[in-house]
């Protein structure tokens, strides 16, 4: 997944604990825990892992060395089990409108996955939605030209819903397998922009009926657990179906996902591993697991 070692990580935080012990005694089990909330993985989600891990290595197998890999088994199949990782477009044409706070790397993300599907043989549009910012939709346009996909955009300050509207007549016209729609940043709990946010959606269903396909949350994964609370209120605004991560080479802790997909049963769909446009990977349950728990 072209993630990078973390040397001062969860696996290393957990080595410390574990190499001191024969067996984990209630003290490791709560230092276990608290490595686990400062990763990032949620208090509740913790709890959880380590009660199911504690399960695991009952009956003679109580060994702290085997504590880390029962940890392991316990993310992994949390994350297998919300699907993480599994994407596909669809029918054609296939809508996948994208959403989250600003300041996450939205708009480039989108030409990341653009160019990621262009180069996967798909034809698209890009519908530049995020009409508060004359910058985002100039910003679209440039990723455009540089993805080879068209940019339908109106002037600052219109109506998203007609822009995705506008996007949609073009792939059908076109035949165009997929439309990504970029939409403004805002805040999980500001009312009136989520409700501006589902006539977007609205609209995209009534040209399309069954679409949008995906509802894309794009979370920076160097916010920790304030990503949980924007993929609880998106989720419940717009229904999302897929988060994609940016940022996650550069967290120190990384953990948000196991939340996520726990509590939410959403999706990690890709991973930003980078700022150059191919540094856009399909989340890998294993590799990730492998990485958080990196010594």
């Amino acid at each position: 997944m072209g993630l990078r070692a973390r040397p001062s990580g969860l696996g290393a935080r957990l080595r410390s604990i574990l190499v001191t012990h024969d067996a984990p005694s209630d003290l490791v089990w709560d230092e276990v825990e608290e490595a686990l909330i400062a990763a990032d993985v949620g208090p509740s989600t913790t709890l959880e892992l380590v009660d199911a891990a504690r399960r695991r290595l009952t009956g003679g197998a109580g060994q702290a060395g085997g504590v880390r890999e029962a940890l392991a088994e316990e993310v992994r199949s949390r994350l297998e089990r919300a699907g993480s990782g599994a994407f596909e477009l669809g029918p054609t044409p296939s809508v996948l409108l994208f959403v989250g706070v600003n300041g996450t790397g939205k708009t480039t993300t989108i030409a990341k996955l653009a160019a990621r599907l262009r180069n996967e043989g798909h034809s698209l549009v890009l519908a530049a939605g995020d009409t508060y910012r004359a910058a985002a939709i100039e910003q679209l346009r440039i990723w455009g030209e540089r993805v080879g996909a068209p940019v339908v955009a109106q002037r600052a300050g219109a109506d998203a819903g007609a822009v995705a509207f506008d996007a949609l007549e073009m792939a059908q016209s076109r035949g165009l397998d997929a439309v990504l729609v970029d939409t403004a940043g805002r805040l999980q709990n500001k009312v009136q922009l989520m409700a501006e946010l589902a006539k977007v959606r609205r609209v995209i269903e009534r040209r399309l009926p069954g679409q949008p396909r995906h509802v894309l949350l794009v979370l920076d994964a160097t916010t920790g657990q304030n990503g949980l609370s924007q993929a609880e209120g998106f989720s419940r605004e717009a229904g999302v179906t897929g988060i994609i991560l940016t940022k996650l080479d550069g967290s120190a802790k990384g953990g948000v996902a196991v939340g996520i997909a726990d509590r939410l049963g959403v999706p990690v769909l890709f991973a930003g591993v980078g700022e150059e446009l191919e540094d856009l990977a399909p989340f890998d349950p294993i590799a990730y697991v492998d990485w958080l728990f990196a010594a």
